[in-house]
């Protein structure tokens, strides 16, 4: 398969989902609105989503029904780069190109911008008024929105998050690092994987293999960040490269060094690759997906 065109076809389901699941302007304050959508809509590439639904294909699943949960997590992912892009948190000017959020808005409309993503996601995905996109499972329902929040918060990216800042600056070991990565990144890709796949009604031996699929690529992800802020070029990843290194961050190839991190990857995606073996060819789009994570230049 075509992993690009299949990337491009997904990404256009999601993007006309995400219109139509959005309120529309008028309905809340037009500044809201503006600035969720600058931030929404631009260009990314909406790997989350992706996963949940190739993640529901590989265990059987046909239909919309994971669309307004996959819609959800992009969601739960653009607020996390609008809190993160905020000069209390990277700092940073741009993101996939585009000035940030709080240098068009302000901070104080880029924190309510994420605020109420984080919150309509959940919104969405309890929505029960969907009719051909419904979770008709009330107790899987609770338990999908229970995962996401698990994945999202506290014990998830959030942690991360916090690993994250405190770390700046400092010598860290990798059982610390591990931790920041698996976190702040791995616990959302794993959970869009895992929901996708409970979603397609996955049984208990073909969630296991997903889930250690999930955990190896979501790790390998952040990995491949990190080696793409080192040696990628700007025009591609739509943001400054080398800010890891200025801001002292805790990183693999600052810990590991460049080809240790990329050996490390490699071998993350493999291990991802070897979990999926009992499938047939209807896993395929995982299979590529997992291999562009660590080949891809943005």
């Amino acid at each position: 398969m075509d992993i690009q065109t299949y990337l491009q076809e997904k990404k256009g389901i999601i993007d006309l989902a995400l219109e139509g699941y959005l309120p529309k302007e008028g309905e809340f304050t037009g500044t809201l609105h503006r600035a969720i959508r600058y931030s929404l809509f631009a260009s990314g590439k909406r790997i989350r989503p992706i996963l949940a639904i190739a993640a529901y294909e590989a265990a059987g699943g046909c239909g919309d029904v994971v669309l307004p949960f996959a819609c959800a997590i992009e969601m739960i992912h653009t607020y996390s780069l609008i809190h993160d892009d905020l000069p209390s948190m990277d700092n940073d000017d741009y993101r996939r190109g585009k000035p940030t959020c709080h240098k068009v808005f302000g901070e104080a409309i880029a924190i309510l911008a994420g605020d109420a993503l984080l919150t309509e996601a959940f919104n969405l995905m309890t929505k029960q008024h969907l009719s051909d996109s419904e979770c008709k499972d009330g107790l899987l329902l609770l338990n999908l929105v229970n995962e996401v929040a698990w994945a999202a918060g506290l014990s998830g990216m959030v942690a991360g998050q916090v690993v994250d800042i405190e770390s700046e600056g400092k010598e860290v070991d990798l059982p610390t690092l591990e931790y920041l990565h698996t976190h702040k990144t791995g616990k959302m890709i794993l959970a869009s994987i895992r929901v996708g796949a409970r979603l397609g009604e996955a049984d208990n031996e073909m969630l296991k293999r997903i889930t250690r699929y999930g955990e190896r690529i979501g790790l390998a992800f952040q990995i491949a960040d990190d080696i793409l802020n080192v040696e990628g070029k700007a025009e591609k990843l739509g943001k400054s490269i080398g800010t890891d290194r200025l801001k002292k961050k805790a990183t693999y190839p600052s810990l590991l060094g460049l080809e240790e991190s990329k050996r490390r990857a490699t071998e993350l995606v493999q291990l991802a690759l070897d979990a999926l073996s009992p499938f047939g060819p209807e896993a395929n789009p995982l299979r590529e997906i997992a291999a562009f994570i660590v080949k891809r230049d943005y």
